[in-house]
């Protein structure tokens, strides 16, 4: 039985992690005199379910930003948590690369397959998430095709799929369309977009594209040059499902963020 005193007193709230939580972060390349500053100093917080798309010239440390993310190597100073733990490579996030990086001794399916195996899913499963991962990626009759024989917007949609197949809680993408022709990036951009809005997947974007951010961000943060700072952080305050993509191109809005967003990268 409670005691008068803590009766009618509400337990703490308990906080979750955020899905990426980056503070006071800087990181250098070599050193002494060969030492080069690639980023920060730089602190951010990612709420879990957004899609933070991070833009800017070449050069400024978005993919070296993704990179400690991802946990492929640990910033010079600062820290980096992923759900409230420091990243480890491989593990809690599916990543993207700007390469499909598949397997060409393997098919479509197989690549897929791969990633479940690894991802800890039980043989007899592998074949129906398979199909359902390349469904959800528009692949849906190229499962037994191979590498080769697909097309290099197949091919990335395939290294998609293979990046969610893990079920992780976070996913990263570095310049994922930036060697795909205008129609190609455009019609992945979508499909991208309505997959986010269907898992609530926490995304972190790389791009060099303001009409990409504006599109596919719910937030877009613009870097300064090396060493790679936050000059602008705005949220992306358009409807995530809803509006057909002409209709959210065409939107007031759109055009407004996208003026913002494309002043913040030519005056850094």
């Amino acid at each position: 039985m409670p005691s008068p005193e803590s009766a009618g007193t509400a337990a703490p709230e308990r906080r979750l992690p955020a899905a990426v939580e980056v503070r006071e972060v800087e990181h250098v390349y070599g050193r002494g005199a060969d030492a080069v500053a690639a980023l920060g100093p730089l602190s951010l917080t990612v709420a879990d379910g957004a899609f933070l798309v991070i833009v800017g010239a070449s050069g400024c440390g978005k993919s070296t930003l993704l990179r400690l993310i991802a946990g492929f190597e640990p910033p010079t100073t600062g820290t980096v948590r992923v759900t409230g733990a420091a990243p480890v490579p491989g593990k809690g996030a599916g990543v993207v690369f700007q390469q499909p990086r598949l397997f060409p001794w393997k098919t479509a399916g197989g690549n897929v397959e791969l990633a479940l195996r690894y991802a800890g899913v039980p043989r007899a499963e592998r074949p129906r998430r398979t199909e359902e991962l390349l469904r959800r990626v528009g692949l849906h009759d190229v499962a037994g095709r191979r590498v080769w024989q697909i097309s290099g917007g197949q091919q990335q949609r395939v290294a998609i799929a293979r990046a969610l197949a893990g079920d992780d809680p976070l996913l990263l993408l570095d310049e994922p369309f930036a060697a795909l022709d205008a129609l190609t990036r455009e019609r992945l951009q979508e499909d991208l977009r309505r997959m986010s809005a269907e898992t609530g997947r926490t995304s972190v974007f790389v791009t060099h594209s303001i009409d990409e951010a504006v599109f596919l961000g719910s937030r877009v943060i613009v870097l300064t040059p090396r060493p790679g700072r936050v000059a602008l952080d705005v949220d992306v305050d358009l409807p995530r499902t809803g509006l057909e993509p002409d209709e959210l191109r065409a939107h007031p809005r759109y055009a407004a963020l996208r003026a913002e967003i494309g002043h913040a990268v030519r005056a850094t």
